[in-house]
């Protein structure tokens, strides 16, 4: 191994060339505002192309956020409303189904459910939103309910993990998004979600679905009261569990958004700069060698960032994200929607080749006469 005091962007660049792993020292060195982001990207940009050639990728999807009351009150969230809070809302089955329909009408291929723990609504009410969508739009996968919620449906039922995942796969769970991960660092969390599933937890639950074949995704809050350390910290504790699981296909590196949050107002934060998200996008790429793909969330990023980060490590660009709110909440100013004629567009400016998928990276083939109907094609695994 490399002494700490030997690290260089010219040693750490060898190991990429040869695909060696990198170790937390070496990540928290490409964090330093010295080393110049430029060449970063060039070693991020050489393990993104080994593993997907040219290719970016999008998706047609939507989110449903069925209720935004829940019982936890975490410091960096905007979404969430207390049960008498006039801002809380709980979606009906009807409301739940027009906006399948709506999804289905649009050719979307996905649906990314995610939303409060409502202080009154049993483990059975979220099976139901997942079984109701299943039923009627067999075709449509159901990306739903993270870690936290997981756990929180662990609590209500007194299930394990793995009887908990069996009862949502049954009702037709098709995978699991990545929230709800925040910086896994104890000295961190505990300031910013105390309550919510802790780090052994969060593990726990993924490699529990991924035993059972379940893919998932995992996510990054950066930006806030977090360092350098923990951030990489975080990265390696994923590819840890990667290691041993091996059912990750996606980081998401999210910034934070301040607005409307409590702890913008104790801490004076502001939004992370275009640097540091970029930087972040390349340090992830290099320090996630067992992670097929790294997303540019273009509702956080900015339109012009996700584009620019296609070249700093991102081959996934997520999709057309209708109905995003969590977000939207904390201030994020994109688009509520974006056209796929926009992200083919902003995809090619890059120099990228556009390819639709499916959730699971599956190339997505569109009827020409009806761009709505789809059938499933390859995967599209490259490296």
């Amino acid at each position: 191994m490399i002494r700490a005091d030997k690290i260089s962007l010219d040693t750490i660049g060898k190991k990429v060339e040869n695909g060696e792993r990198l170790n937390l020292d070496e990540g928290v060195f490409l964090y330093q505002d010295d080393v110049p982001l430029n060449e970063v990207a060039e070693l991020a940009n050489m393990v993104r192309e080994r593993k997907n050639g040219n290719y970016a990728y999008y998706n047609i999807n939507t989110h449903l956020n069925p209720t935004n009351v829940c019982v936890y009150r975490c410091n960096f969230c905007a979404f969430r409303a207390d049960l008498r809070d006039p801002r809380g809302y709980l979606m009906s089955d009807e409301q739940i189904l027009a906006r399948g329909q709506e999804a289905v009408d649009n050719g979307c291929t996905e649906m990314h459910i995610v939303g409060g723990l409502h202080h009154q609504k049993k483990f059975d009410w979220y099976v139901n939103v997942v079984k109701i969508l299943h039923d009627a739009f067999p075709k449509l996968h159901l990306k739903a309910w993270t870690a936290v919620e997981i756990n929180w449906f662990e609590f209500l039922t007194k299930k394990s993990v793995r009887e908990v995942l069996e009862v949502l796969r049954d009702a037709g769970l098709g995978s699991m998004p990545g929230g709800g991960a925040e910086i896994f660092h104890r000295e961190v969390r505990d300031q910013i979600c105390e309550h919510k599933a802790d780090t052994g937890k969060w593990h726990e639950i993924h490699r529990t679905a991924h035993e059972m074949g379940i893919k998932t995704n995992a996510t990054m809050l950066y930006g806030h009261i977090e360092n350098a350390y923990h951030r990489v910290d975080h990265l390696i504790r994923l590819r840890e569990t990667q290691d041993v699981s091996g059912g990750f296909q996606t980081f998401i590196p999210l910034a934070f958004h301040p607005d409307n949050t409590e702890l913008a107002e104790l801490k004076k934060l502001k939004k992370p700069s275009v640097m540091m998200d970029l930087r972040t996008m390349a340090v992830s790429r290099l320090m996630l060698d067992n992670f097929p793909h790294i997303k540019a969330y273009w509702i956080m990023l900015g339109i012009g960032t996700a584009q620019t980060a296609l070249s700093y490590g991102a081959d996934d660009i997520d999709g057309t994200v209708r109905h995003e709110l969590i977000y939207h909440d904390a201030g994020a100013t994109t688009p509520e929607v974006m056209s796929v004629e926009d992200i083919q567009r902003l995809i090619v400016e890059a120099g990228r080749e556009p390819v639709e998928r499916d959730t699971v990276y599956n190339r997505v083939i569109r009827d020409p006469q009806n761009m709505s109907q789809w059938t499933t094609g390859e995967p599209l695994e490259v490296g």
